[in-house]
């Protein structure tokens, strides 16, 4: 089925963004910005909908080309911060994290299509991304797309090629009541002990690497007493590191008789500098006479998701200074706004085009570049 094309963008893209910052859209209540967004975009020409897990979800294009993904995420965490606008720097949650990179995206879109870009854009407002990623969960077995864009705060001229994971578990301990003056150990005692082999166990993998390369655990959560204590500990992981072993090490010799449980596990994701989208970004942020800055993160996005289980050209992109995310300062320049717009309009022609040179038969996926 042939999908309406968009109509010429209108000058400026300022509106779409202030209508999505000032309906608020916390993590698992998401129902009314998402309304916003498929209205604005069905008034641009895309063929917009609510799928089943209540994301917002766009496209328009060429339904014979190459399919790309634009998969930004609609919700905040809580915060009720004063929307305001004061000259061309707009104030308010969500700004930077991530509607503004979501609201670029729709833009970007919009126009790349009546620019007559050869490709089928699916533009994705996802929910319950700062939860548990329900919304792009609900995704890799909806879709199956050629290339793919994460909407998330890179600044203007960044290029975000990766994310570490995240190792979320639980401990839980119990001992027999005691008097504090004996020296039978404490639940609180043996806690203390695991948390401190858990992170000597994790500080001995290889110290001198870079933050992005080696796992660094936080002490999230704890309570309890003398005769049960809990600890909620979060490891940033990096790419490459053996979950499964690391768990089996610390359930052979730490537990001590306690029990963990794994609350969320999620892989780190990095694609090289020779990744298509990467470099239909990097020729994008050139083009508009900015030196392009490869990134990576310490923290985890919808990418961590999505991209192991798709296996496509990926990179992230948006406006935006990332360093603002979840703060009361939130905040995002608009001038960055309006040339991340371009900029990412560029790179979608340049993606397209890379995507449809493949050629058949060369061994490789004839869109995606990736092998099979």
């Amino acid at each position: 089925m042939n999908r309406p094309s968009p109509a010429p963008a209108a000058p400026d893209p300022v509106p779409l963004l202030l209508d999505l910052v000032r309906t608020p859209s916390v993590s698992g209540d998401e129902r009314a910005a998402v309304r916003v967004l498929v209205d604005r975009m069905t008034v641009l020409g895309f063929t917009a909908y609510v799928d089943g897990a209540g994301n917002a979800v766009g496209e328009c294009g060429d339904p014979d080309g190459p399919v790309i993904m634009l998969l930004g995420h609609i919700d905040t965490v809580p915060g009720d911060l004063p929307v305001e606008r004061r000259g061309e720097v707009l104030h308010g949650r969500g700004t930077v994290d991530a509607k503004g990179p979501l609201a670029t995206m729709v833009w970007a879109a919009a126009r790349a299509v009546a620019a007559g870009v050869r490709a089928r854009l699916v533009v994705v407002g996802a929910v319950e991304e700062e939860a548990l990623s329900g919304g792009a969960r609900h995704l890799v077995h909806e879709h199956t797309p050629d290339a793919l864009v994460i909407g998330e705060p890179s600044g203007v001229d960044g290029v975000v090629l990766g994310y570490k994971g995240i190792l979320r578990l639980r401990y839980e301990v119990e001992r027999p009541p005691a008097h504090t003056s004996t020296p039978e150990e404490k639940a609180t005692e043996v806690a203390a002990g695991f948390w401190a082999a858990l992170r000597d166990e994790l500080g001995a993998r290889d110290p001198e690497a870079a933050l992005f390369d080696r796992p660094l655990p936080a002490l999230v959560g704890m309570g309890g007493d003398i005769e049960h204590a809990t600890l909620d500990i979060s490891c940033r992981i990096p790419p490459g590191f053996d979950t499964d072993g690391f768990l089996d090490l610390l359930r052979r010799e730490h537990t001590n008789g306690g029990l963990i449980t794994v609350l969320e596990r999620t892989d780190a994701v990095r694609s090289p500098r020779t990744d298509p989208v990467v470099r239909a970004l990097t020729a994008a942020i050139r083009k508009r006479g900015l030196r392009p800055v490869p990134k990576v993160k310490l923290g985890s996005s919808d990418m961590n998701v999505v991209a192991p289980h798709w296996r496509v050209p990926v990179a992230a992109y948006g406006p935006g200074d990332a360093r603002l995310d979840h703060t009361d300062q939130e905040h995002i320049d608009l001038r960055e706004y309006r040339l991340a717009v371009d900029t990412l309009t560029d790179a979608l022609g340049h993606l397209a085009d890379s995507l449809g040179r493949v050629p058949a038969g060369s061994g490789e996926n004839e869109r995606t570049g990736v092998p099979r």
